[in-house]
């Protein structure tokens, strides 16, 4: 799960995939408005100690109507659904805000900047977490409902998402999100593929390379468990190296079928002729 995780991470530490992530599956009209030129990664000295404790979160910011909106990415990939999630979220949300407001990083009217908490999830059970904290929280009479705390964060359920609109608009995330669900070879020979018609740039080496080692090291070997692969330095080579191991596969029960078809007929192995 481990390894999972920090695929992911580095996925999500490009800004080429939070801009598709928020194009692709963020559907509010705001959205338009951003300038994914000024996309920024919150480093580590910015964030407090709470924060980078959190290794499975990343933190990005861009500029929105001549203000900054922050972008609390959380990826969960945990096998059970977190039903107190959006109490997490709001210790989170209020932790960057003490950090933004120890940086002076205030609008110029001395008011904080928006964020936006978004949970990416991919467990096999579909998520049913309150997404509002004030969801989780008792009843109160008269005007105490005043004084509970709100906070709502965006789900993102993987299992849940259509992404083939967007993957036909050369989304990222969607060929990710497709890698993911994919059962059979050839789909995932597909999304290769497509990933490898995409990432042609120099300037996209980076994202290029992080895909290449999260199909190489985590997607395949959940999925071809036992299966010995050959090292592949790029997304060509998978796409290849992984249509060849079909090859043979289908060679090999071929061949098996063939021979049990003989034996079945009582043909010797030696001559396999009837």
């Amino acid at each position: 799960m481990a390894q999972h995780d920090n695929g992911y991470k580095n996925l999500f530490s490009h800004p080429e995939m939070v801009r598709d992530l928020l194009t692709g599956f963020v559907h509010e009209p705001w959205v338009a408005e951003l300038d994914f030129s000024t996309l920024e990664k919150v480093s580590g000295s910015y964030v407090s100690d709470d924060l980078r404790d959190r290794e499975d979160d990343i933190v990005w910011r861009v500029r929105f109507q001549n203000r900054w909106l922050y972008v609390y990415l959380l990826l969960e990939f945990q096998s059970t659904v977190n039903d107190f999630m959006a109490v997490r979220l709001l210790t989170y949300v209020g932790l960057l805000y003490q950090d933004i407001i120890k940086q002076e990083a205030w609008t110029p009217e001395r008011k904080l900047p928006p964020v936006l908490p978004l949970v990416l999830y991919n467990g096999t059970r579909r998520w049913d977490a309150a997404q509002e904290v004030s969801e989780l929280i008792e009843p109160l009479p008269g005007r105490l409902q005043d004084y509970a705390p709100r906070l709502r964060y965006l789900l993102l359920d993987e299992g849940s998402i259509d992404e083939s609109s967007a993957l036909e608009l050369q989304n990222l995330v969607a060929a990710l999100f497709r890698l993911e669900k994919s059962r059979t070879p050839q789909r995932m020979i597909q999304a290769i593929g497509a990933l490898v018609d995409w990432l042609q740039a120099p300037a996209q080496t980076s994202i290029r390379r992080a895909f290449t080692v999260w199909i190489r090291r985590v997607l395949l070997p959940s999925r071809l468990p036992g299966t010995i692969l050959p090292e592949a330095g790029d997304l060509l080579e998978v796409k290849t190296m992984l249509a060849e191991t079909v090859q043979n596969w289908t060679q090999q029960w071929m061949q098996e079928g063939l021979q049990q078809g003989l034996q079945q007929r009582g043909c010797f192995k030696v001559k396999p002729i009837c």
